[in-house]
């Protein structure tokens, strides 16, 4: 499948043949921090900053099809949005649910993208030394074959 028609233009892939299967998917990111960050993550002036990267996460998810060009509108049947702090930074972890023709992986890696972010921007005042990292896809199943990361 292509997003690119025979003639060169742009396309959204079709995929009205499809089967409607169940269908997941989790992504995975790290926002690394400083100890500064750390120290102030309990008293940030803007609140609650994992509740709030949270609900970010979740409704940036939800949006996916809105963000990315030739993204199919995916009718999501569960998004989770789970934050934790740990050693590491803040991990960041979006599981994606649906029943559809097509998979649910941009629904979660826009999930932690957007709970990223609205991390780094609660916390930039504190510092802006923030780097979101190593997001990435962990597994799917459904459609043509799972996947998982080793």
């Amino acid at each position: 499948m292509s997003h690119v028609a025979p003639d060169g233009s742009v396309q959204m892939v079709d995929i009205s043949g499809k089967t409607s299967t169940f269908r997941q998917a989790k992504v995975a990111g790290l926002l690394l921090i400083t100890t500064d960050h750390r120290d102030a993550i309990d008293r940030l002036p803007k609140g609650d900053a994992l509740t709030i990267a949270q609900i970010a996460g979740i409704q940036g998810g939800k949006k996916c099809s809105d963000l990315i060009p030739l993204c199919h509108q995916v009718p999501l049947s569960h998004l989770d949005v789970a934050i934790q702090l740990t050693d590491a930074g803040i991990a960041i972890v979006a599981t994606a649910r649906t029943d559809a023709a097509t998979g649910v992986e941009m629904e979660a890696y826009t999930a932690v993208v957007t709970a990223g972010i609205t991390l780094i921007d609660m916390l930039k005042g504190v510092s802006p030394d923030l780097v979101l990292t190593d997001v990435r896809l962990i597994e799917k199943t459904g459609g043509k074959k799972d996947w998982r990361r080793e």
